[in-house]
């Protein structure tokens, strides 16, 4: 019982974590990055700042849902091996997602 509460609460924290850099994406006047240890691309580069930034927030939005459901998937499995497969795809999955996605929309939307 522990550890599924503690558990909970590690996904929550950075489910919460990932949902705030989303909000924050949303609501940026300027280019933002990926947080990948590249720079953002200054305004000068981006065709459109808005979709930009949307595109990226919402990427953000969803990882951090995605994050809480597959602990949800994870607690409802039980304590197997198995759970080990949400936990775990949950947080690996999206990212290798996340990282095509972005350079995607660095091919449609840089000039």
């Amino acid at each position: 019982m522990n550890e599924s509460i503690l558990i909970l609460i590690i996904y929550g924290m950075t489910a919460m974590i990932m949902i705030a850099i989303g909000i924050t994406q949303l609501r940026s006047k300027k280019p933002v990055g990926f947080y990948s240890g590249e720079r953002a691309p200054r305004e000068d580069e981006i065709r459109d700042v808005r979709a930009w930034n949307k595109k990226h927030g919402m990427m953000w939005l969803i990882y951090g849902i995605i994050i809480m459901v597959s602990w949800f998937l994870g607690a409802m499995i039980g304590d197997s091996a198995f759970s080990l497969i949400p936990f775990c795809g949950g947080l690996l999955i999206p990212i290798v997602v996340m990282i095509y996605y972005h350079h995607r929309l660095i091919k449609l939307y840089r000039k």
